[in-house]
């Protein structure tokens, strides 16, 4: 595929930032990224590499401030694929979601969302095969199905049920290159715990299980293994009012400090999928900002010797409507169907936080249809963790129901 095939044809692309690409000599000749390349140092790299640090720097940034919404966030991977330098640079100007608020490369799913706002997103069930896709919404009045972000799969065994996290619409599996993590609930169906695919940043340890196994990527050698780090946990509180009353879940984020919901609070971030053997398998680096990049190489300490608790959120008390008489809560017009799945949550009291940061709701999920949710989320918790979140209220709950 050739670059201009990637962003947009050479014509196209001098007239809006202003730059000629080629010289009269290479006016005729359509350059290829994959075949038309020049070897430095004995590695093959693409002809697009020897474009002055300055020009490209400007052309790139040019690119970044000029995409507002989604579909046009392919130019900006397109660029990181180009070549090294390329995606080098990439790295430096685009900013993590609390920042841009947009979801631009893989990593950005497991990095925190917007701090002032919420990222929309909606998830499609498919009864058939129980499995789970999660989208990344424009806007209400958007006839797009959106940007596929995850998958899940359902799994049930003899004493719990798995929920299989994947990058992958198509490969939703323990065994695939895209696996991310995973939802396991207990017997009952009351006690979730997610795990995480690659070690997270603070430090946390590997569970131990037996169904720990090998995943083959292409694009690492040697082989690495998928490790299940607990990074949330999730409880339903037995419902003595039975169908009646709304379910009461909590949730213990160990990966983010309770301080992080405060003004100027911090969650760790993520800026590369780091390996569970980190003596023997080279790391990831992936796509990151400028502004984080130093900070995260110093901040691989484990949260239990921070002073701040652990962030635990509950879901925000719905109010009886008398005249519709039904358990009632404000999402914004989100939530169009009556559900007992359908939850807000915000940071608990027994964190000490401020009465402000508890009214501030982190993630909602809602119904909207017979098959389709919306789930929204901000900052301090990523899409990964939403996602998971929402999968537990999919799960039956014989002794909350």
């Amino acid at each position: 595929m050739s670059f201009r095939s990637m962003i947009m044809d050479r014509k196209g692309f001098e007239m809006k930032f202003g730059y000629g690409m080629r010289s009269k000599s290479q006016s005729h000749c359509d350059v290829n990224v994959t075949d038309s390349s020049l070897v430095v140092d004995g590695l093959k790299q693409s002809c697009w590499a020897n474009m002055p640090p300055e020009l490209l720097r400007d052309v790139l940034m040019r690119i970044e401030t000029s995409d507002d919404a989604w579909p046009a966030r392919k130019n900006v991977v397109a660029c990181a694929g180009v070549c090294r330098s390329w995606r080098e640079l990439m790295r430096e100007i685009v900013n993590p979601p609390q920042i841009s608020s947009k979801l631009t490369f893989p990593i950005s799913l497991k990095q925190p969302g917007p701090r002032d706002s919420l990222i929309q997103c909606y998830i499609k069930r498919n009864r058939n095969s129980q499995t789970y896709y999660l989208f990344l919404c424009l806007n209400q009045a958007s006839t797009d199905d959106g940007k596929f972000l995850l998958a899940a799969r359902k799994c049930r065994r003899a004493t719990h049920t798995d929920y299989i996290i994947s990058l992958n619409l198509d490969d939703v599996s323990r065994g695939s290159s895209t696996y991310v993590g995973k939802l396991r609930s207990n017997f009952l169906g009351t006690k979730f715990t997610v795990y995480d695919a690659h070690p997270p940043i603070y430090g946390a340890k590997v569970a131990k299980s037996c169904s720990t196994k090998l995943v083959s990527l292409k694009q690492v050698s040697p082989r690495v293994p998928a490790g299940n780090y607990p990074i949330v946990h999730v409880s339903y509180d037995l419902n003595v009012l039975g169908s009646r009353g709304p379910r009461i879940m909590q949730c213990v984020m160990d990966a983010i400090p309770a301080a992080a919901v405060e003004p100027g609070g911090e969650a760790p971030t993520q800026t590369r999928f780091l390996h569970s053997r980190n003596d023997t398998s080279p790391s990831i680096p992936f796509f990151r900002s400028k502004s984080t990049r130093a900070e995260n190489l110093q901040s691989v300490v484990p949260l239990t010797s921070l002073d701040e608790g652990m962030l635990v959120l509950r879901n925000k008390a719905p109010r009886w409507h008398e005249q519709l008489q039904c358990w009632c809560l404000n999402f914004n017009g989100r939530v169009t169907v009556a559900s007992v799945k359908n939850f807000q949550l915000v940071a608990s009291p027994r964190n000490g936080v401020s009465e402000q940061a508890q009214e501030n709701v982190i993630l909602q999920f809602g119904k909207v249809g017979k098959d389709v949710f919306t789930m929204d989320y901000q900052y301090p918790i990523s899409a990964f963790e939403a996602f998971a979140i929402c999968l537990s209220s999919f799960d039956t709950k014989i002794a909350c129901e």
